[in-house]
């Protein structure tokens, strides 16, 4: 048996008593010595000279208060050699990197084991989430346990003392509920995967991923994750809490701006989510390449969770009833969140036990549960607002019926009263015939006359027929028309192409090539082929509208605008009215001025009217 000092009576063992199920070391029952470089072996940390170095620790479980240096800790076990069951010590917290234990023996020497998730999970003896080191089960007296720890993130010395056969019910009804934690997840996930795909609403979509977030974080924060689905992943294993729990915030971001609607109903919250999604994304970054430190602040994701939990409040407050589970859930959250937040920050007056350990994991259940109401409650708001719908769309097709059976009553009407009047007016024929019989040959003789009177009609129709293409021409070079009134004296290029003909050669041909009088028609509508050298000529050549690529329509228009207007209209505008680029509109428009303005200094603008502009010899490139 080990002789102890003076200074390590100080420090109160903790007897080994067969009807005790579990016993976890606490306060000065577990002393702790910081060693910052890390060099000492436990043959130092054991001798008299750093015995009483050991510092008792005042809180309920020591951490490694400083991320950079070595923690040595020691528990004293005093064994009782009538006990009947097999001990065992267990590490509640499986996060530690580094875990090395100093087991002694009757002659004062130690053998070491080493634990940590830094290491693959498959070098365990033991294949469970916690560390667990088996104790001898012939010692006598008071032994002296050192446990070297060195971890990036923080590390709470959880140490609890079992019997064998207890931690084996206790190992077999954790992972049961664990079971049942992540199953129900799964379960939530095919449940709303099924509504997404009959729906095709999004929020299942971003509650699928957030339900996925949450139980990867907790398997990352239960060691299961590590034990089941990355065992040898040692890297990734340190930094999968923090991207799940990231990963559980985004979409929860995203699953409130679906839910509540934010986008129609209330868009400044969803720019007051879309920044702090943008911010903790940019810490989550700047968070890799600073500092591992930063990356381990779990409460960093309380920020984003309660962006969505004031965006349920504020959608409540307004009225939206399937806001009011989704802020029942979140309530839920934040009291797992709470307690948490107290074990961190090791507050006497709150029991230490599994109620309290997976708190969080309890509120998660709930919240799923409340979330999932509240989705539900959309989905019968939304049938709700379809049959409100429906029913006005219902009333409506009534009252149009109602109309056409009023309307289909009128044209009855009228279609009996105008074929009573067809009735009365084939009578009056039938004596106007007998009287026109009579007058037969009164009519072949005014015959001469009527044909006279034709001609005179004829003339009269081609003369009203030119006094209406001149007001609509005068109409045309006012500034109101628009491009629709435009449009019915030139509806296509035919006709724009006919009139650019009529004004380009209304004097007469005459071959551009050898000056030659007489043609043949093109190739292209309207073009004419010299008799003489055949160059073919196309109307648009030597125009305004030479290798445009505009419509012939809306280039015309645009001369008209812009002559209209005397080239004050802006190419903004231009392309507004003509559904054309900008730049486009400007190029052209920029051709019409000039030509405007060579037109201007010759003093014959106005006199000649706007399509004076297209036969512009400044268009000719």
């Amino acid at each position: 048996m080990l002789v102890l000092t003076t200074g390590a009576l100080a420090q109160t063992p903790v007897p080994i008593r067969d009807a005790v199920d579990q016993y976890i070391f606490s306060f000065s029952e577990i002393q702790y010595l910081e060693d910052p470089a890390g060099t000492m072996s436990v043959e130092e940390v054991a001798s008299l000279r750093w015995n009483d170095a050991f510092q008792p620790s005042k809180k309920f479980s020591p951490q490694n208060y400083n991320r950079e240096s070595y923690y040595w800790y020691r528990i004293k076990i005093d064994y009782n050699p009538e006990s009947k069951r097999r001990w065992q010590l267990e590490f509640f917290d499986q996060t530690i990197d580094e875990l090395t234990v100093f087991m002694p023996d009757s002659d004062g020497r130690y053998s070491q084991e080493k634990f940590g998730d830094n290491q693959p999970f498959g070098e365990r003896f033991l294949k469970h989430k916690n560390f667990i080191v088996h104790l001898p089960d012939h010692y006598s007296g008071v032994y002296t346990y050192y446990f070297k720890v060195q971890s990036r993130q923080r590390a709470d010395i959880l140490v609890v003392l079992r019997p064998l056969e207890y931690f084996f019910n206790y190992a077999l009804d954790e992972y049961f509920f664990f079971g049942i934690f992540y199953g129900m997840i799964l379960v939530f996930c095919f449940y709303n995967l099924l509504m997404f795909v009959a729906v095709h609403e999004r929020h299942y979509l971003y509650y699928i991923l957030y339900l996925l977030g949450i139980g990867l974080y907790e398997m990352s924060s239960d060691g299961i994750a590590f034990q089941y689905l990355w065992p040898n992943a040692t890297e990734w294993n340190q930094y999968a809490p923090g991207v799940s729990l990231y990963f559980a915030s985004t979409f929860a971001l995203f699953f409130a701006a679906s839910l509540l609607n934010l986008r129609r109903q209330y868009p400044k919250l969803l720019w007051l989510l879309g920044g702090v999604w943008v911010v903790r994304t940019l810490y989550l970054v700047v968070s890799f390449y600073v500092s591992d430190r930063w990356f381990n602040l779990r409460f960093v994701e309380v920020i984003p969770f309660l962006a969505a939990f004031y965006a349920g409040i504020y959608a409540l407050r307004q009225g939206y009833r399937p806001a009011r589970f989704m802020v029942v859930g979140y309530s839920f959250l934040f009291l797992g969140i709470v307690i948490k937040f107290i074990q961190y920050l090791d507050i006497d007056w709150l029991p230490l036990g599994e109620l309290t350990h997976y708190s969080l994991g309890f509120s998660f259940i709930m919240e799923m549960m409340f979330l999932s109401f509240a989705i539900s409650d959309k989905i019968k708001l939304l049938r709700v607002e379809k049959e409100e719908a429906q029913l006005r769309t219902i009333e409506q097709l009534q009252e149009n019926q109602k109309l056409k059976d009023h309307l289909n009553e009128e044209l009855e009407q009228q279609v009996k009263v105008k074929t009573h009047e067809l009735v009365q007016k084939s009578d009056f024929i039938e004596a106007q015939n007998r009287q026109l019989a009579d007058v037969n040959q009164k009519l072949a003789v005014q015959a001469e006359e009527i044909a006279a009177m034709n001609a005179l009609l004829t003339q009269d129709n081609k003369k009203l027929k030119h006094d209406v293409e001149v007001v609509t021409e005068a109409r045309i070079l006012s500034k109101e028309v628009d491009f629709e009134e435009f449009s019915a004296m030139y509806p296509d290029d035919a006709s724009c192409l006919k009139f650019l003909a009529e004004i380009k050669w209304q004097k007469d041909f005459a071959c551009t090539k050898c000056n030659h009088n007489n043609y043949s028609e093109g190739r292209s509508p309207y073009s004419r082929r010299c008799s003489r050298c055949g160059y073919d000529e196309s109307v648009t050549a030597y125009t305004l509208l030479q290798n445009t690529r505009l419509p012939i329509n809306k280039a015309f228009y645009m001369i008209f605008l812009v002559y209209s207007t005397n080239g004050s209209i802006s190419s903004h505008k231009l392309s507004e009215i003509l559904h054309i680029r900008q730049s486009t509109c400007w190029s052209y428009s920029s051709k019409i001025k000039k030509a405007m303005k060579e037109k201007r200094k010759n003093g014959d603008l106005r006199h000649e009217g706007w399509h004076s502009i297209l036969l512009s010899e400044e268009s000719v490139v």
